[in-house]
């Protein structure tokens, strides 16, 4: 038997519009509007569901990786945003355990706040701080499923050392949530 290989493949706008930012980030609120531009270009384009991410190095700003989601266009259920700032990064970065080395520490910054899925994913990656625009309830309303999550998830992340910041730029998370619904996009796990 012989099995496919797995390629991850950005859409191609993300190459332009990532050229097209800045190199540096300096607000929280710049990032999270960046990476909300993502998920609502992710459904304008018809290139998968309405979530955007990204990796950044904290202190400089820097972009290190960006993520959209590519559930269905990859037929493969773990490509959600974050799944895919994270995978990229470590590539990039070539580590496994991103920050580990004592040195520059990483944020993820999401559109929605992490499934259960993602939310697994995040210490074990190496993040130290995580920005949330939606929250868990918003991508509920239009159908999504984000798993069984502990009520307490974000003192968890605390207690590990990683900075939760929720509720950043919510409004215009949840207005992309709500165009992907209105379009009937495809709720690939509601």
């Amino acid at each position: 038997m012989i099995f496919p290989e797995f390629t991850l493949r950005l859409p191609d706008w993300i190459d332009t519009f990532t050229n097209d930012s800045p190199a540096i980030f300096t607000s929280d609120q710049q990032k999270m509007s960046w990476v909300i531009e993502l998920s609502r270009r992710n459904i304008v384009t018809a290139e998968g569901g309405p979530f955007g991410a990204a990796i950044f190095e904290i202190g400089t700003g820097k972009l290190v990786a960006p993520g959209v989601n590519l559930v269905v266009p990859s037929n493969c259920s773990v490509m959600h945003a974050e799944m895919v700032a994270i995978i990229l990064a470590q590539q990039q970065l070539k580590s496994y355990a991103l920050g580990q080395d004592g040195g520059t520490q990483f944020e993820l910054v999401s559109s929605t706040e992490p499934c259960a899925m993602c939310m697994g994913a995040i210490p074990w990656a190496g993040i130290s701080r995580l920005l949330c625009g939606a929250r868990d309830e918003d991508a509920r309303q239009i159908g999504f499923d984000e798993g069984d999550k502990p009520q307490d998830w974000q003192q968890c992340f605390v207690q590990r050392g990683i900075e939760v910041v929720h509720n950043l730029c919510r409004q215009e998370a949840v207005a992309v949530l709500q165009l992907y619904g209105q379009q009937q996009g495809t709720l690939y796990n509601g």
